[in-house]
């Protein structure tokens, strides 16, 4: 359904597991900056009535699930630790296009964001169906639900707004950038990493 091109080999959730506070907090942090996007992009598009509405759910439910990663943390008597660069995701900003029109711009931005909700969707997948913890297994398989909704909802808008730019070409440019990219990771406790 996500159309990614390389999928997350299942032994990333050995190495996620072996260390929760790490990846917790990773986590967390991720969460965090799913917020920020969103109202960002409400921000610098706020012409668009229904993208303000949506993305203002969206950052709701992302603070939301910043706060349910917190409260598991301390539920387990893990400390959250310092926000964490994400070298992934900021090496999909590098690829996203900012020279274009404003709505080249824009556009790609929303798939950005659809990327990012895409791999997470299914690094949350993997985690439910490979860690031992149950409770979290229940957890991810539950965010795995909404990053799948999060994605839809950008890829649809992506669609909705573009003016100059054909979307799923342009899709297709970022699952095969994505594809190459992500070879890199899923060796460290991080989500995208």
């Amino acid at each position: 359904m996500l159309g990614l091109k390389l999928s997350t080999d299942p032994r990333w959730a050995i190495i996620a597991e072996s260390n929760l506070e790490e990846i917790l907090t990773d986590h967390a942090w991720c969460e965090q900056k799913a917020a920020s996007n969103a109202i960002s992009l409400i921000a610098y598009n706020s012409e668009h009535q229904e993208l303000v509405h949506e993305l203002t759910i969206i950052a709701i439910e992302e603070m939301q699930h910043f706060q349910m990663v917190i409260d598991i943390i301390h539920k387990r008597g893990y400390t959250l630790g310092r926000e964490r660069k994400d070298d992934y995701v900021n090496q999909l900003m590098k690829f996203a296009k900012k020279d274009g029109s404003r709505n080249m711009a824009f556009i790609d931005r929303l798939l950005f964001a659809a990327m990012i909700e895409a791999r997470s969707c299914e690094r949350f997948r993997v985690l439910s169906q490979h860690i031992n913890d149950k409770e979290l297994a229940k957890f991810y398989y539950d965010l795995m639900v909404s990053e799948a909704n999060h994605y839809t909802t950008f890829l649809n808008f992506a669609r909705r707004y573009s003016v100059d730019v054909d979307v799923d070409k342009r899709w297709k440019e970022w699952l095969t950038f994505e594809g190459k990219l992500i070879q890199h990771y899923g060796k460290t406790q991080t989500v995208h990493g």
